[in-house]
C-alpha cells in the first residue's frame, strides 16, 4: 500500500475510528469488572484486539475486543484456578489452538451459516442493546458496559415489577437531558449531508464534548451528574503505579491440567463468536468484501496470545464494536487499528478527562447502533421473502434475546437446515 492511499485510507476512517474507541472504552471496562479481572484487563485486549488482530486481519469493518460473550467462562476459571495471573495461561492455550486452527482451515464452518440466521443475529443484539441502553439513558447504571445478555441468572417474571421499580427511583434528569441532547445530535448528523461531510468532527464526538460542556453547566443543580454516572478508568499517578495496574501470567499454570482444559474451551467458544461476527460483519459491509475466515482464526489466536502475555482478557470479533464501526462509515481496517492506537495514547495520556464521558451519551451513540439494526424495515424484508426465511429469523432473534448469542443462532441454523431438507424432499430427483 502506497503513502498516498494510507494517508487517504486514515483520513477516510478516523471519524469512525473515533467512535468505535468512544464506545469501546467502557465495554472494555465493563467486561473486565463482570469477569472479576483487573479493570486495565479489557482495556489491553482493547488495545490489542485494535492494533495486533487489525493490523493481521484482513476483515474491513470487524473490530475485536473483549467479549461479554466469554464472561461467564473467565469468571468461572479465575475462581477455580484461585489467581487471575493462572488464567492468563490459559488465554495463550487458546491463542494457539486458534492459531493452529487457522492453518487446519477450521473457518470454513463460517461458508454454513445462513443469511437469514445472521440477520436474525444482528436483529437480537440490535433488540438487546436497546433494551439494555434504556437504563443507562436515563442514569440507572447498575449494570456493567458491554453487557449483552438481557435475563441475568435468577431474574424471574417476578422480579420484571421491582426492577421496573427500582429504574423509576434511579432516574436520573440530567442523564435524561444529556441522552436526548445526544441523539438529536446523532440524528440531525445522521441525515445532514453538509456535516457527515466534515469527516474529522463526526457526531458521537460532538455529542461528547457537548455533553461534558453540559456537566458544568449543570454543577450545583438537579441536574448535576455524579461520578458513578461517568466512565471510570483508573487513574495512574505515576509510571510505577501504571506497572502495578498490570497483571503478567504466571507460568507455572501450564503445568496444571484446569488451565488446558479452560484454554480449549476459550478457543472454540472464541473462534465461533469471531466467525459469527466476521459473517455478520461482512453483511454489514457496504463494498460486500469477503474476509478470509482461516486468516481471521490465525489473527485472533496471535491476539490472544499477545494479549494474555500482556495481562490482557482472551478477546474474539465483537458484533456491537463492528457494528458501530460499520454504521460510522468505516471502509477499511485501519478504522480498527486506529481505535486501539486511541485507546493506547488516550489510557495512558489523558485518563482523568476520558473519565468526564457520561454513560448516557454513550447510551445514545448505542441506541442509535441497536435501531439500525433491528430496523423494522428488516423484519418486513424477511417477512415478504416467505415463511422458510422468516422462521428461523424470528426464532434466531427470540432466542437471542430471550437466551444467549450461540443458542440463538443455533436455534436458528436448526429450523434452517430443516427447511432446507424439506424443500428438497419436496423436489421430484431423477
Amino acid at each position: 500500500m502506497s503513502k498516498t492511499s494510507i494517508t487517504g485510507s486514515i483520513k477516510e476512517n478516523l471519524p469512525s475510528g473515533l467512535d468505535v474507541f468512544l464506545v469501546a472504552l467502557p465495554l472494555c471496562l465493563g467486561i473486565a469488572l463482570a469477569s472479576g479481572a483487573p479493570p486495565l484487563s479489557g482495556v489491553i485486549s482493547g488495545i490489542i484486539g485494535g492494533i495486533v488482530v487489525g493490523f493481521i486481519s484482513n476483515s474491513n469493518i470487524s473490530v475485536s475486543g473483549p467479549a461479554a460473550g466469554l464472561t461467564a467462562i473467565v469468571i468461572g476459571a479465575i475462581t477455580d484456578l484461585g489467581a487471575f495471573n493462572l488464567f492468563l495461561c490459559a488465554g495463550i492455550i487458546a491463542g494457539i489452538i486458534q492459531l493452529a486452527m487457522g492453518y487446519f482451515r477450521a473457518g470454513s464452518i463460517s461458508n454454513f451459516f445462513p443469511t437469514n440466521v445472521i440477520e436474525g443475529m444482528l436483529a437480537g443484539i440490535g433488540i438487546i442493546i436497546i433494551l439494555k441502553q434504556l437504563t443507562h439513558a436515563v442514569g440507572f447504571d447498575n449494570d456493567f458496559e458491554g453487557n449483552i445478555t438481557l435475563f441475568t441468572p435468577g431474574f424471574g417474571l417476578d422480579h420484571i415489577g421491582s426492577y421496573i421499580q427500582g429504574v423509576y427511583q434511579a432516574v436520573h434528569p440530567g442523564a435524561v437531558v444529556i441522552t436526548l441532547v445526544s441523539l438529536a445530535i446523532l440524528i440531525v448528523w445522521d441525515k445532514v449531508p453538509k456535516l457527515k461531510q466534515i469527516k474529522f468532527l463526526p457526531g458521537a464526538l460532538v455529542a461528547v464534548i457537548l455533553s461534558i460542556l453540559l456537566q458544568y453547566v449543570f454543577k450545583g443543580s438537579l441536574f448535576e451528574i455524579g461520578k458513578e454516572h461517568m466512565v471510570q478508568l483508573p487513574v495512574p499517578n505515576s509510571l510505577d503505579d501504571f506497572k502495578n495496574m498490570i497483571s503478567l501470567p504466571d507460568f507455572s499454570g501450564f503445568l496444571r491440567p484446569e488451565v488446558w482444559k479452560y484454554g480449549a474451551i476459550i478457543a472454540v467458544v472464541a473462534s465461533i463468536e469471531t466467525l459469527l461476527c466476521i459473517e455478520a460483519s461482512d453483511r454489514l459491509d457496504k463494498r460486500k468484501r469477503i474476509t478470509d475466515t482461516n486468516l481471521e482464526l490465525k489473527a485472533q489466536g496471535i491476539g490472544n496470545m499477545v494479549s494474555s502475555l500482556l495481562g490482557g482478557l482472551p478477546m474474539t470479533s465483537v458484533v456491537v464494536r463492528s457494528s458501530v464501526n460499520a454504521n460510522s462509515g468505516a471502509t477499511h481496517k485501519t478504522s480498527a487499528i486506529l481505535h486501539g492506537i486511541l485507546l493506547l495514547v488516550c489510557v495512558l495520556t489523558i485518563p482523568f478527562y476520558l473519565n468526564m464521558i457520561p454513560y448516557a451519551t454513550l447510551a445514545a451513540i448505542l441506541l442509535m447502533v441497536g435501531y439500525k439494526l433491528a430496523n423494522p424495515v428488516l423484519f418486513k424484508h424477511l417477512w415478504y421473502k416467505g415463511k422458510y426465511q422468516f422462521i428461523p429469523f424470528i426464532a434466531t432473534v427470540i432466542v437471542v434475546v430471550g437466551k444467549d448469542l450461540l443458542t440463538g443462532v443455533g436455534v436458528g441454523l436448526f429450523l434452517a437446515i430443516y427447511f432446507t431438507l424439506q424443500g428438497n424432499m419436496k423436489r421430484a430427483y431423477y
